[in-house]
């Protein structure tokens, strides 16, 4: 594909300085850009490559200046940049069809306009949207719904009654709808409590490789509307989590935690059971969410505390030698004070 710098702007509503009749071909990193291509600031640590990047033109944010070169200014490069890389780099059409290595159950629904790659089984009683991609190894059990325009990567496992909507993007080695973990006389007898409930996920999820969602003891599990889960995250039995939430990798939430809209966990963070996150919390990479956290709030550390309050412990740690050798001294000059004393 080739565009003028103008023509980009256009789709992307922004405003040309320099000169706008340079043809695009590609998009490319700044370190990597070379001349026909795009490149594009977000960050402000990149700013510095402004001056020696040889990309023909930059997606830069309003304020930026960079003498020399051809700039498109729009109020959110990181967002454009997906709009164009989706219109330089569009995803491969499937050609819709079922191949002959596919277990297709009689008592299964599957709409026109399905893809179905070698090796896929399609159990009893489920029901598969229009235009739904399945590739292969992709296993989908009794009764799961799948909503249009679906799409699930290889060896994906989908276990019974599990409900996915529309538009939906599941990445390889996803495990939905697994056990619940959970146990009586832990320790003691282990005795495994049946787990017969299901998981929700609604429209435009995305969910990231190998991560596991286990379907609810009672009731369900639910992944709502827009929410994108990086890879490696293990969600637990009737957790909820809202609208346009964004859990990071290696994230861990147990049982029955409950995550307000537009929630963000940092990577490796772990969240004990049956709490309540409000909206828009955000929770710092490696932290222990040990109770209910207020709307709206930053919190980091393990056990979690406020953002600023974790950072000015840091600080204070980073100090703890020198506090320890200053305490020394300090009581070392006490002591032969009360000598003198004495």
């Amino acid at each position: 594909m080739s565009k003028t710098v103008k023509e980009i702007a256009v789709l992307v509503n922004g405003d040309v300085v320099g000169d706008g009749d340079i043809r695009i071909e590609r998009i490319r990193s700044i370190e990597e850009a070379k001349t026909g291509d795009l490149t594009f600031v977000a960050n402000p640590k990149y700013r510095e490559w402004l001056a020696s990047t040889e990309a023909s033109a930059v997606l830069v944010p309003p304020g930026t200046e960079a003498a020399g070169k051809t700039l498109i200014i729009v109020a959110d490069p990181y967002l454009h940049l997906g709009k164009l890389l989706a219109e330089f780099y569009p995803e491969e059409v499937c050609t819709p069809g079922i191949a002959e290595d596919t277990f297709i159950s009689a008592e299964a629904e599957v709409s026109p306009g399905v893809t179905v790659f070698p090796c896929v089984t399609v159990d009893r009683g489920a029901k598969i949207g229009r235009n739904v991609v399945l590739y292969p190894g992709v296993y989908i059990g009794r009764h799961v719904t799948i909503g249009e325009g679906t799409t699930i990567y290889p060896n994906v496992t989908i276990y019974r009654r599990t409900q996915i909507g529309c538009r939906v993007i599941i990445h390889a080695g996803v495990v939905i709808g697994s056990d619940g973990f959970g146990f009586a006389r832990p320790g003691v007898g282990n005795e495994k409590i049946p787990q017969v409930g299901y998981v929700q996920i609604d429209d435009d999820v995305e969910i990231g490789a190998n991560t596991t969602i286990d379907r609810g003891t009672l009731g369900k599990t639910w992944i709502q509307r827009g929410t994108k889960i990086d890879n490696l995250v293990q969600i637990a039995h009737n957790v909820v989590i809202g609208e346009n939430s964004v859990i990071v990798s290696q994230t861990g939430i147990s049982g029955s935690t409950k995550l307000g809209k537009g929630v963000i966990t940092g990577g490796q963070a772990g969240l004990v059971g049956h709490i309540n996150l409000g909206d828009h919390v955000m929770v710092g990479a490696q932290s222990g969410v040990h109770e209910d956290v207020p709307a709206n709030q930053v919190v980091s550390g393990s056990p979690h505390m406020p953002h600023r309050h974790w950072l000015r412990v840091m600080a204070s740690l980073i100090r703890l030698p020198d506090m320890r050798k200053t305490i020394q001294d300090m009581q070392k000059k006490i002591e032969e004070l009360e000598k003198r004393y004495d």
